[in-house]
């Protein structure tokens, strides 16, 4: 039978959601909690990738196994077996052909820009203390609506067959002193979201025009986008699926 998890987890101490060698990731976690619950070797298979040390609050993945799981006793017993940074929230059974990721029709984002100095939140947040125009940076993003190809804002010599994405929301709003950038496409290209953001702060700074925008995808250049910003402030917060309700 084959299984969809929903989960969450803070990436600080994860180098990733992707196994790989010598390095703590989500995904290695939870093959060995599964592997060691049920008494064989679990693969699963993640609705996308995340970067060293972001977060998601909403993750799902599928993986097989020829056991008959109740969502409720299994998913507080998977937790048990977890570190306090993957949290489980439901176990249940799809359709033998579900994909994790093919069959996920959108992922959506969010970073948080904190501008006021503030020790509570800074490991989930950035800390920017220079003015940024909200405006200009929401103008800017009516103008991801006119494009598919975002090449600039890709990681180079990352291994793709396209760099399209068709993005369907995107957006800048302020809470408290909290700034918060909420982006949602059918799909996102290694380190997308953190240079979009990037691109908007300087957008945001004055140093360069929401035109300028406009130029710079359409340079397919990754040099004349902006910065990267850290990690930590960047959460997945929603994947949706066609036959999944939208909760945890």
């Amino acid at each position: 039978m084959r299984y969809f998890i929903s989960f969450a987890y803070n990436g600080k101490n994860f180098h990733g959601f992707q196994s790989q060698p010598d390095a703590a990731s989500v995904q290695e976690t939870l093959e060995e909690a599964l592997s060691t619950l049920f008494r064989e070797k679990i693969t699963i298979v993640g609705a996308g990738r995340t970067d060293t040390g972001v977060h998601a609050k909403q993750m799902y993945a599928h993986f097989d196994t020829e056991l008959e799981l109740e969502s409720d006793y299994w998913s507080h017993k998977l937790n048990s077996f977890l570190p306090p940074s993957i949290v489980i929230y439901r176990i249940f059974s799809v359709h033998p052909d579900s994909h994790a990721r093919f069959d996920a029709t959108s992922r959506t984002y969010e970073y948080y820009i904190h501008t006021f100095k503030d020790a509570f939140i800074a490991e989930g947040s950035w800390y920017h203390s220079n003015p940024l125009d909200l405006e200009k940076m929401n103008e800017s993003c009516k103008i991801l609506f006119e494009y598919i190809d975002f090449e600039c804002f890709s990681k180079v010599h990352t291994d793709v067959n396209t760099f399209n994405c068709k993005i369907s929301e995107a957006h800048w709003k302020q809470s408290g002193n909290q700034l918060i950038f909420t982006i949602r496409a059918d799909r996102f290209l290694r380190n997308m979201v953190r240079a979009i953001v990037g691109t908007m702060v300087n957008i945001g700074l004055g140093k360069i025009e929401v035109a300028d925008l406009r130029t710079i995808i359409e340079s397919k250049d990754r040099s004349k986008a902006g910065f990267s910003v850290p990690a930590h402030g960047l959460y997945l917060v929603n994947v949706a699926y066609p036959y999944i309700e939208e909760r945890k």
